[in-house]
């Protein structure tokens, strides 16, 4: 008679913690029943000098106390790269978007360059905040090379809107990070390389298929990702970038930056910023990892995370390190631990 008391009572509390988890999933996978469900994906208005256009964005989880924005590189690459952030962040319950930005292929890509500036990126990101009904007790900006430079920026002018920042893989000066690249990545590469590299682009042949055979082995697998085999979502994000806007501001050239953001420069700015921030950065990267530790430090409430495994995208090639430290600044900043 005990054993089928125990067994019964066991069933009930299994039942309790089954409906419990249910309520949870159901809560977590559930935004607004009164809409047309479209798996999270939304078109955001954003108004702009020149008219009113739409960007790409989707949502994952319902969590009122962690929003998290993902701002993608580039400038005009897509979201498609920061897949990898989907399991290990719908596990923690967070509510978080992907997100392309204006010009990039999930979103509309209008034809005036004018459009293509920091500020004008800067108040794109603010309407999206706005659209995700995202406030300073729950938004978290989390940027990854040219969006580090956007979740930078973004943060100076509206950081009283934010919960955490985290800036992965980019300086805060694109001197110095042009610097970095021609003075010690330039130099690890074999000489005969280098040479032949620096003399396409003296010619400004880039559309030279020989620039990227050289550019993929020597310089994108040693400091871009260091996988054997590149993850999916990176090869979709490649193939779907926008050169014209990349072009523009980055520049045609991998070392260093000669575009539109070719003199940006915000460090001796970064003492402004009060927001708890995490930098990360990683031994391979095309940023200087000691920078990125330099940064944690200017910045009021600094945290750094290195991956000594990592490269530009210490995401994919240095995934748990990046990860867990990743997850847990957000959780600490949550639980008011930092």
């Amino acid at each position: 008679m005990r054993n089928i008391s125990a067994i019964l009572l066991l069933l009930l509390i299994t039942s309790c913690k089954n409906e419990k988890q249910s309520k949870i999933l159901s809560d977590y996978f559930t935004y607004n029943q009164q809409e047309l469900e479209t798996a999270g994906v939304k078109m955001i208005p954003i108004k702009t000098p020149v008219g009113e256009f739409k960007v790409w964005t989707k949502r994952f989880g319902n969590n009122p106390k962690i929003k998290v924005l993902l701002l993608h590189g580039g400038p005009a690459m897509t979201h498609e790269y920061m897949e990898c952030f989907e399991t290990f962040f719908q596990r923690e319950g967070f509510e978080f978007y992907e997100y392309d930005q204006l010009g990039s292929y999930y979103s509309d890509q209008p034809k005036d360059s004018s459009l293509w500036t920091i500020d004008r990126f800067v108040d794109e990101v603010e309407q999206v905040r706005k659209a995700i009904n995202a406030d300073k007790d729950n938004f978290y900006v989390l940027g990854n090379s040219w969006g580090g430079i956007l979740a930078m920026e973004y943060a100076l002018k509206y950081q009283q809107n934010m919960k955490g920042l985290l800036v992965a893989n980019m300086m805060a000066s694109a001197p110095e990070y042009g610097k970095y690249a021609d003075e010690v990545l330039a130099k690890q590469m074999k000489p005969e390389v280098l040479n032949e590299i620096r003399n396409l682009e003296a010619k400004k042949d880039f559309a030279n298929p020989r620039y990227m055979e050289l550019l993929l082995p020597n310089f994108y697998k040693e400091h871009l990702c260091r996988l054997k085999e590149w993850p999916d979502g990176l090869n979709r994000a490649s193939k779907h970038v926008n050169s014209e806007v990349y072009t523009l501001m980055q520049g045609p050239s991998e070392f260093g930056i000669s575009g539109r953001l070719a003199k940006w420069d915000i460090k001796n700015r970064l003492k402004e910023i009060a927001v708890p921030t995490l930098m990360i950065g990683a031994k391979y990267d095309t940023m200087d990892p000691k920078a990125m530790e330099e940064q944690s430090k200017l910045v009021k409430n600094g945290h750094y995370l290195y991956c000594p495994n990592g490269s530009h995208l210490a995401m994919w090639d240095d995934q748990k390190v990046f990860m867990n430290g990743v997850i847990q600044f957000i959780n600490d900043v949550d639980s008011k631990k930092i």
